[in-house]
C-alpha cells in the first residue's frame, strides 16, 4: 500500500508531466517506480487524454463469434475468477478478463457503489484497456510489460482511475505467449500487497488448465494420427498390453484374422486366437522379432497361417508395457516378397521376334496358353528361349501380377533340392537357420513356378513333385502339416524325356502330369528366315546400350551368318553380335567381325557381293528396316530373280514372296 507521502509525490509528478506538458526526462525521477514513468512517457505519446476515457466498445457477440479463443478463454478463466471474487465479494471489488489486446471479454462484481464509479471510467465487457486507449492502468501495463503489476491512485495516467488500484497478471500459453490478462479493481483505501498475488495465483491456474487442456489436445491429435496411419496400412495392427488384452487395432486385423464383425479391443488375444500348436509365443517377448510364422485357429475355428513381427514397447525403466503385433497372412507376406526379390516375370510375346511360320504359331499357342492353368512342357535346345516364352506365357495370362519364380533342377545340389522347393521347419537341419523358410512353391503362390532342366530332377524327388501338382499341397522338410498352393507349372528340358523314363531316370506319370500342353522351340537353323529381324533387333537394342552407330551386317556377312548353323541358337547370336560391336570400328559388321569360328563352321564359303551392297544406310536401324535392307541387296544382286534372291537370304521363296509383299517393295524397280 503507498503511503500519504508517496501518493503525494505522485501526483506532484503527474501534475507537472501528463498535465502541466514538462517534458519527461530519459531517466525517472525520485519517487515514482521506473515503469510507471516510462508508461507515462508511452501513454503521452499516444496521445491520451489524462481527464477521461476515450475509445469504442465491442460488441461482445462480434468479440466471441470472431474468436473461439476468446470462448475457450471464458470457459475456462470464468471458474478462477469466480472463486477470486468470493475472496473481495462485497468490498466494492471488480474482475475483468481481457483477451491478449486488453479487450475486457469478461467482468464479475459490477453492483452498487462500484457500479457507478465503473461507468465514469466506462469499464464495461467489450471495452480496451489497452495503454493506447487508456494510458496507464493495470491491464494495458500489464500487456506492455508481460509481467504482474499493481497501479495505485495516482499512478493511472488517467485520472477517473486514480481512486482505484488495479492488480493485473498476464496469462500465458504452453509457448509463454500472452493470450489474455486478468485484472482486480478495486478502491484505494481497500487494497493491499497481496491482492496482486491472489490475481498471481488465479493467472497460474488458469495457465495449468491450458496447458493440460493444449497436452490433451496434443494427445488427441497424436492419436488421430496414429489412428489413421494404422487404418491406412495393409497389414494388421494389434497392440496388447502384458495381460494379453487388446489395447488398440486397425480394421486390417480383423480382415486377416478372418473376424470382420468381432469388436477386439477390449478383448484377451487368447479367446481371440488359439496359439496351442505354435511354437511361437507372442505374449512373453522381451525383444523385437521379425516374421516369426505361426499358425493359429480363430474363435471361429478358420486356420489361418500367419507371418508375425512383434515391437515391444518399454517404460523409461526399460519394463515392458505394451507389444505391438504386425499381422499378415502368410501368402500375402511371400507375395511382397517373392516382388521385392525380383521374382518377377519381365518377358512378353511382343519380345519374340521372328517372321517364321514356326514362330508365329508358337506366339498364338502360347497366347492361349497363357489363359490356362494346366502344366506346360518347353522343350528346345540350349539357348533357343525356353525362359522368355515361359515368361511370356505368364505375363499374358490372369496370374501377370502374381510372382514368377524360376528353379534350375540342375543347379541345386540333390541333398539340397527338396527344402529348396519346399521349404522346412525349424529345426529340421542341424545347425542350419533355426526359423521356419519357406519353398519356392510357397513364394509362387498365386503365380507361376518355372522348372527348367527338369530333366535333371532326382528321381528320388520326383514323386514328391508329382503329388505337389496333383493335389496342390506341400509339406515342408520337418512338418506333418500339409499347405495349400495355387502354382502354375511350367517346366522346360533340353533333353529326351523319353529316353530318360526309358532309361528308369524320369518317371512316367510325372512326365505325363507336365506334359498337358507342350511346346517345341526350333533350333535357329531351322527358321533361318528369322535371322535377318533377330539382328537387327540386337544390334537396335546394342547401339541403344553401347551409344553407337551401326548399321548392320554387310550382304557377305549375312550370307556367312545364314550358312551357319548357330549351335549355341539365339544366345550365341546374341553374343557374336554384341561382340563384334564391340570389336569393329565401322559402322557395318563385315564377316571377320563375326569371328573365325563362324567362317570356319559355316556349311558354305560365304559369297562376296559387290561394294554397293555394303554402303550404310540408315544410322539406326530396326530389326524391320534391317531385314528389307537385306531383302532390297539380295534383289540388286539377282536383278529381281526371286529364285536367286532366296537362295541369297536363304530362306523359301515363298516366305521371301510374303515378305517383299510386307514391306511393299516392288520388283520391277530391280528387273530394270
Amino acid at each position: 500500500m503507498k503511503s500519504a507521502n508517496g501518493a503525494d509525490r505522485i501526483k506532484q509528478l503527474w501534475d507537472i508531466h501528463v498535465v502541466g506538458g514538462k517534458p519527461f526526462p530519459k531517466k525517472a525521477p525520485a519517487g515514482i517506480r521506473p515503469e510507471i514513468f516510462e508508461s507515462w512517457r508511452r501513454s503521452k505519446a499516444f496521445g491520451i487524454s489524462p481527464f477521461e476515457v476515450k475509445g469504442s466498445t465491442t460488441e461482445t457477440n462480434v468479440l466471441l463469434a470472431e474468436d473461439a479463443m476468446n470462448r475457450k478463454l471464458i470457459s475456462v478463466a470464468h471458474p478462477y475468477i469466480e472463486n477470486l471474487y468470493d475472496y473481495v465479494r462485497g468490498s466494492d471489488f471488480v474482475i475483468a478478463l481481457t483477451e491478449r489486446s486488453g479487450i475486457v471479454i469478461d467482468l464479475i462484481g459490477l453492483s452498487g457503489n462500484i457500479e457507478q464509479r465503473a461507468k465514469k471510467s466506462a469499464l464495461t465487457i467489450g471495452c480496451s484497456r489497452n495503454e493506447n486507449v487508456a494510458g496507464t492502468c493495470g491491464i494495458g501495463t500489464c500487456l506492455a510489460l508481460g509481467a504482474p503489476i499493481q497501479i495505485w491512485g495516482a499512478e493511472h495516467y488517467i485520472e477517473p482511475h486514480h481512486n482505484y488500484v488495479c492488480s493485473a497478471a498476464p496469462i500465458k500459453n504452453e509457448t509463454g505467449e500472452i493470450i489474455a490478462c486478468i485484472d482486480v479493481i478495486g478502491p484505494s483505501e481497500r487494497v493491499t500487497d497481496h491482492t496482486l498475488g491472489m490475481v498471481c495465483a488465479a493467472a497460474d491456474g488458469i495457465e495449468k488448465e491450458f496447458k493440460m487442456i493444449y497436452a490433451y489436445d496434443q494427445l488427441s491429435i497424436m492419436a488421430a494420427k496414429l489412428s489413421s496411419t494404422l487404418e491406412s496400412l495393409s497389414q494388421g495392427i494389434v497392440m496388447i498390453d502384458n495381460d494379453g488384452i487388446v489395447t488398440q487395432t486397425n480394421e486390417s486385423a480383423k480382415s486377416v484374422l478372418r473376424l470382420p464383425e468381432t469388436t477386439l479391443a477390449g478383448a484377451k488375444l487368447r479367446d481371440l486366437l488359439d496359439f496351442s500348436k505354435s511354437d511361437n509365443d507372442v505374449f512373453s517377448l522381451t525383444e523385437n522379432t521379425s516374421h516369426m510364422e505361426m499358425n493359429v485357429t480363430n474363435c471361429k475355428r478358420i486356420r489361418l497361417n500367419l507371418s508375425i513381427s512383434a515391437s515391444v514397447l518399454l517404460n523409461d525403466a526399460g519394463e515392458k508395457i505394451s507389444t505391438v503385433l504386425i499381422l499378415e497372412e502368410r501368402r500375402t507376406f511371400n507375395k511382397v516378397a517373392t516382388q521385392v526379390s525380383g521374382f518377377t516375370a519381365k518377358y512378353s510375346f511382343d519380345q519374340i521376334f521372328g517372321v517364321s511360320e514356326q514362330i508365329n504359331e508358337i506366339k498364338q499357342l502360347g497366347m492361349l496358353a497363357a489363359q490356362s492353368d494346366s502344366s506346360i512342357l518347353i522343350i528346345g535346345e540350349n539357348g533357343t528361349g525356353k525362359d522368355l516364352l515361359a515368361q511370356s506365357i505368364h505375363n499374358a495370362g490372369p496370374r501377370a501380377h502374381a510372382p514368377f519364380i524360376a528353379v534350375n533342377c540342375g543347379s541345386i545340389p540333390r541333398n539340397l533340392i527338396e527344402s529348396d522347393l519346399f521349404g522346412f521347419e525349424a529345426g529340421a537341419f542341424t545347425n542350419v537357420n533355426r526359423d521356419s523358410t519357406p519353398g519356392k512353391f510357397e513364394l509362387a503362390d498365386g503365380g507361376t513356378l518355372f522348372l527348367d532342366e527338369i530333366g535333371d530332377m532326382p528321381i528320388e524327388i520326383q514323386a514328391t513333385l508329382l503329388r505337389a501338382i496333383q493335389t496342390h499341397e506341400i509339406f515342408r522338410v520337418g512338418s506333418k502339416v500339409a499347405k495349400r498352393v495355387n502354382v502354375r507349372i511350367i517346366a522346360a528340358t533340353d533333353v529326351s524325356l523319353a529316353e530318360l523314363i526309358e532309361n528308369r531316370r524320369f518317371r512316367k506319370d510325372l512326365y505325363y502330369r507336365l506334359n498337358v500342353l507342350s511346346f517345341r522351340l526350333p533350333a535357329l537353323r531351322e527358321r533361318r528366315e528369322d535371322l535377318p529381324v533377330l539382328i537387327g533387333k540386337f544390334i537396335e537394342t546394342n547401339n541403344a546400350r553401347m551409344g553407337i552407330q551401326i548399321t548392320g551386317l554387310s550382304p557377305a556377312a549375312m550370307q556367312l551368318a545364314l550358312s551357319y548353323d548357330w549351335p549355341g541358337n539365339i544366345r550365341e547370336l546374341e553374343h557374336v553380335i554384341e561382340r563384334a560391336m564391340n570389336l569393329t570400328e565401322e559402322t557395318i559388321l563385315t564377316e571377320d567381325d563375326l569371328g573365325p569360328e563362324i567362317q570356319r563352321e559355316s556349311f558354305a564359303p560365304a559369297e562376296v557381293l559387290p561394294f554397293s551392297r555394303i554402303a550404310p544406310r540408315a544410322p539406326a536401324p530396326t530389326a524391320k528396316n534391317s531385314e528389307e535392307r537385306f531383302i532390297r541387296d539380295a534383289l540388286v544382286d539377282a536383278r529381281g530373280n526371286v529364285t536367286k534372291a532366296a537362295r541369297t537370304c536363304g530362306i523359301p521363296k515363298r516366305t521371301l514372296y510374303r515378305r517383299i509383299e510386307a514391306f511393299g517393295i516392288d520388283i520391277k524397280e530391280f528387273r530394270a
